[in-house]
């Protein structure tokens, strides 16, 4: 009996081959669209999954209110904390506290004889290991806890260093970086990060030699510049857990600053996170967790199964169209015996059938699609035939032939064998709103991708061309790695010699949304007692602000005509914050430190659009991290060659890197970006998929209402008129779809833009243009079955009634 089936089916498909070819191209379109989806979400599931105590390990997160009712969230700690937390919390089986740069490009340089190399760095503690799972594959890890002044190096360092991973252990090893500049002792050597991990460095230094540099620093449960991470013990209750440690700094702070009741004032919360779920959940909202990339996960997904219904709608509605041309086997069938029974089998087999040879070529076209796909999402995705990947496309595809093929299998199976025989297709009302309510579904998600697109390529459009209140165009930024950082002013002077600079400074801090300094210590007389304030401050050098062509409101910028070490300057934002009147002149202290006002820059954006600008500061420091050179347009490749030698000249053998400012910008919209492009593609695959479905109702139509056709020719009907009767009823259904889409399409972007705190207006144009695009669309699609079924010759149509 399935032989014959099969037989039938195969038959089936080779008679008809252009709905054969429209069906295998819906179907695989969609299962490719779907596959690539769903490779993409398992990689972003899997990020930071690796460790063995996954489910018990936790993050500290810590909170801080400020003055205007909101409050932040930091996921750097207290460096006293997580010691305490072991010892006093009985739920904590481990704690570990890891000191990390903020940045990948803060790194220091690894030596030795003339290889010389860029390395990011962690310090770590004798607990790091019991709590994650690094695997060290050469030494231990005791000896490294008892080196004060021990390393472990990665593999992929190792191998650039020593060309081996074997037997490394004693081995000495020179480090550039501030003042753990030194020569240390090899303890052993780590297998790398994966590439799943969010933590990426290339060495581990002993985090007794960072406490015996910084002991003042991690005495104070004020400073909150560490890392604390738990792992608990088997049963703990997260969530009573966290409100345990709710106020657990606050009591230090009591126990160890009893007198400082404005350091307590502005202490927040501490709660705990689970490690792996950072990643993907990420974005806080006055303290609570409020969403991350877990929202484009899901929105992929959705735009995935929505994807592969449209293909099995289509599906449907081209098995429906030729059921006319399956009548005579359905009534034979059931004249010599065949039950419904066995013929929804049978049609439901031919459509898995039919799924399953569309995922052959949808398994072709993801292979082809990787390499672009990788290019998009920035992500090494590969197509492992693992068991869950082909135990996930087996169900996939199963599933797929059963939706796609349970209407038409019903459709086919329900025919009177007498009515068939005689050649009459009876088709109900029910069966025709069907139909048509699959073909605006169809059209209502198509608008609403199309929507979608617009108002993120709008969104992108205003992040590009919004006045930051400076100029990032062409200026590159790298840096002060090895000798220059103690040569930065002489290496200043021979680049601002070069023909192309036109000016060249330093800073310190990520230019866009990292700071050197941070935190509410900030006084100055007659300020309010209860007034708390978030201050993001950087160090920056000489010709700074024109460099960057920031303006200055009042007072001056610094300069080298005048002693500026103890000199600050504040942003708009930060004078109207602190009530300031006649600000400049006026003492401040930062930190316990006095500093003048000496100028106020006009506020810029110094973090993303999502956030407001708030209040920052500037101090002056000669000898800042990082190298920003404004060059002129159209000849940077010379330009960049010229800086490039001259970094060089500074530190011979080193690789020189550098990055533009304004793509330092757009990474902060990396994942929008991606959303914006993928959006793109996806709505456009899922209009064509549509337009096939709407090809297989417009043939169907044509074929039912031929008779029809014939008549109003032979009274008179013009090609104009018929291609107009049949076009109308699509273009109903095209209207119900748009005045469904439309007002869903405004809930969900408006919904995505409040996240931005500069944001677009949807223009009503949006929604004209996705309006007017499906209309052409549809008419260009119904076009051909309408034109066809209007200049046939009504001759044949009438002769077989």
């Amino acid at each position: 009996m399935f032989k014959n089936y099969f037989k039938t089916a195969w038959r089936n498909l080779l008679k008809d081959k252009q709905f054969s070819l429209l069906n295998l191209l819906g179907l695989s379109t969609g299962l490719a669209c779907v596959l690539l989806i769903y490779l993409w979400v398992s990689d972003e599931l899997s990020v930071d999954k690796f460790n063995a105590n996954d489910s018990r390990l936790y993050q500290v997160i810590k909170t801080a209110p400020g003055a205007d009712g909101s409050i932040s969230t930091y996921l750097t700690t207290p460096g006293l904390l997580g010691q305490s937390m072991q010892n006093e919390l009985p739920e904590v089986r481990y704690a570990t506290v890891v000191r990390a740069e903020e940045f990948d490009e803060r790194a220091g340089i690894i030596s030795i004889n003339d290889k010389r190399f860029k390395a990011n760095f962690e310090f770590i503690d004798q607990n790091f290991f019991k709590v994650f799972s690094y695997t060290i594959i050469d030494g231990n890890a005791n000896e490294f806890a008892s080196n004060k002044y021990g390393v472990l190096l990665s593999d992929k360092m190792a191998l650039k260093l020593f060309s081996t991973t074997q037997n490394l252990t004693g081995k000495t090893i020179g480090w550039n970086s501030g003042e753990f500049t030194g020569s240390y002792i090899v303890s052993g050597v780590f297998k790398s990060p994966p590439a799943n991990a969010t933590d990426q460095f290339d060495l581990m230094f002993n985090y007794k030699m960072y406490q015996s540099k910084e002991s003042q620093d991690l005495a104070n449960w004020g400073s909150n510049n560490q890392y604390t991470y738990l792992l608990l013990k088997k049963g703990t209750d997260v969530d009573a857990f966290n409100k345990k440690i709710k106020d657990f700094t606050k009591e230090k702070i009591k126990q160890f600053y009893p007198g400082d009741k404005g350091l307590l004032h502005w202490e927040g919360d501490i709660f705990v996170q689970k490690y792996s779920d950072g990643y993907l959940h990420g974005n806080y909202v006055n303290g609570k967790i409020s969403g991350g990339r877990i929202e484009y996960v899901k929105l992929f997904s959705v735009i995935a199964i929505f994807i592969l219904v449209i293909a099995c709608i289509n599906f449907m509605n081209l098995s429906t169209a030729k059921a006319s041309r399956r009548m005579k086997e359905v009534g034979i069938k059931k004249v010599v015996g065949a039950s419904k029974g066995s013929l929804i089998l049978q049609y439901i087999g031919e459509s898995i059938l039919m799924a399953f040879a569309s995922l052959m070529i949808a398994l072709l076209l993801v292979e082809l699609l990787l390499p672009a796909f990788r290019g998009i999402t920035g992500k090494d995705i590969t197509l492992q035939l693992n068991a869950n990947l082909i135990l996930s496309v087996i169900a996939i595809t199963i599933i797929t032939g059963l939706i796609a093929g349970s209407y038409p299998a019903l459709y086919l199976s329900h025919f009177k064998p007498v009515s068939i025989l005689k050649g009459k297709l009876i088709a109900s009302s029910g069966e025709s709103f069907i139909r048509k309510g699959l073909v605006v579904f169809q059209f209502t998600i198509s608008v609403v991708l199309i929507v979608s697109v617009l108002v993120v390529y709008q969104q992108m459009k205003l992040i590009q061309t919004t006045n930051l209140g400076f100029n990032k165009s062409n200026v590159i930024r790298f840096s002060n790695d090895g000798n220059l950082k103690n040569n930065i002013s002489p290496f200043l002077a021979e680049v601002k010699t070069l023909p192309g600079v036109m000016n060249a400074t330093t800073e310190s801090g990520d230019f866009f949304g990292q700071a050197s300094h941070g935190g509410s210590g900030i006084d100055w007389d007659g300020k309010d007692p209860n007034l708390g304030i978030e201050y993001y401050g950087n160090d920056v050098g000489d010709d700074f602000f024109e460099t960057m062509d920031l303006h200055i409101a009042e007072g001056r910028s610094f300069s080298k005509a005048f002693a500026d070490s103890s000199s600050v300057i504040f942003n708009e934002a930060a004078i109207k914050a602190m009530g300031l009147k006649n600000p400049v002149g006026k003492t401040v202290s930062l930190w316990g430190e006095k500093k003048q006002i000496v100028g106020i820059v006009k506020d810029y954006h110094f973090k993303s659009l999502y956030d407001k600008i708030t209040p920052s500061f500037l101090v002056y420091n000669p000898n800042a991290d990082y190298t920003l050179v404004r060059i002129k347009a159209g000849n940077e490749k010379q330009d960049i060659t010229g800086i490039k030698n001259l970094f060089a000249k500074f530190n011979n053998g080193l690789e020189f890197n550098y990055s533009f400012l304004d793509d330092d910008y757009n990474k902060l919209y990396a994942s929008e970006q991606r959303v914006s492009t993928l959006s793109k593609y996806f709505a456009g695959i899922a209009i064509l998929i549509s337009c096939l479905g709407l090809f297989g109702l417009a043939a169907f139509t044509a074929q039912k209402r031929q008779k029809e056709i014939g008549i109003r020719k032979v009274v008179g009907a013009s090609v104009t008129n018929v291609v107009t009767m049949l076009s109308k009823d699509f273009l109903v259904l095209v209207s119900i779809s748009l005045l469904i889409a439309i007002p869903l399409s405004w809930w969900l972007m408006n919904s995505w833009l409040q996240g931005f705190a500069y944001r677009i207006h949807i223009s009503p144009l949006v929604f004209l243009m996705a309006g007017f695009s499906v209309a052409l669309i549809t008419l260009i699609t119904i076009s051909f079955q309408s034109i066809k079924a209007a200049v046939a010759n009504p001759v044949k149509s009438l002769r077989t009634e």
